[in-house]
């Protein structure tokens, strides 16, 4: 669908799994050369022999200044460019009411999600920025709009992440250089799944509270990061596009779907 994509070089991070898995075989799919990036070696690796010759597996610790500057350097000397970053590497939040939650993991999850995603849009803007094109497409979330209790170090990091999207998509693109995210509702992700199945989510809640009455999917996040990386998308920055289903949009004090 988006011709202009073919050749282009996109790194996922996060990209072994999940949402990040879902969207570097999209950007596969439409023709793009996509570098993944993750905690587990060979994790990224398995996935890029997935994708098949031309593909890039790799290590790194989006908290890691220097992993990061490590990381960015190798795609780009091995694929020759970056032309798109996905900043999707991320770690689950606890769950637990304020007063219980440990300081360190507060820390942790900003310092994955919000500073890593702050560190490898920086380290990959340098190279945007010469060759004066480039995407950053960040994930957020409806966390980062609603308050979701008690996920304090989740939302406070997607709040954080949707405000770095408009800074730095407003600071970049007179330079070429667009950044956007998209704010996930809920998706069914084998990470969901495991909340569901150890009963800290009630699907059926969630499904009356959606106007859509069904979990997004994956791939609904994916054909997003697409839109938004394609020249469609050339005048478009700074923005977080909900994904939800009509969660956010949804405002009346009553069921939003029928569910049974």
């Amino acid at each position: 669908m988006y011709v202009e994509l073919k050749n282009r070089v996109v790194l996922v991070t996060g990209g072994a799994s999940g949402l990040g898995w879902a969207t570097a075989q999209a950007f596969s799919a439409a023709g793009a050369r996509v570098a993944i990036a993750d905690l587990s070696e060979s994790a990224a690796r398995s996935r890029a022999e997935e994708l098949g010759a031309g593909n890039l597996g790799l290590v790194c610790d989006v908290s890691d200044e220097q992993a990061v500057d490590s990381l960015v350097h190798s795609v780009v000397e091995t694929l020759g460019s970056v032309d798109v970053v996905v900043n999707s590497a991320g770690i689950p939040d606890t769950f637990l009411p304020t007063v219980d939650q440990e300081v360190a993991q507060f820390r942790k999850l900003v310092d994955v999600h919000l500073t890593g995603t702050y560190m490898v849009s920086r380290a990959a803007a340098k190279h945007m920025l010469r060759q004066r094109r480039g995407v950053v497409l960040n994930i957020s979330s409806i966390a980062g709009v609603m308050g979701l209790t008690p996920r304090n170090a989740y939302s406070a990091a997607k709040a954080g992440i949707s405000m770095l999207t408009r800074t730095m998509g407003c600071e970049w693109i007179a330079q070429g250089v667009r950044v956007n995210a998209v704010a996930p509702g809920y998706m069914m992700t084998p990470f969901l799944q495991q909340l569901i199945d150890d009963g800290k989510l009630d699907a059926k809640r969630i499904f009356r509270r959606t106007p859509a009455g069904r979990f997004g999917t994956a791939k609904n996040i994916a054909d997003a990061m697409l839109f938004l990386a394609s020249d469609s998308a050339e005048f478009i920055t700074g923005v977080t596009l909900p994904v939800d289903g009509g969660y956010m949009a949804w405002g009346a004090a009553s069921d939003a779907c029928a569910v049974e």
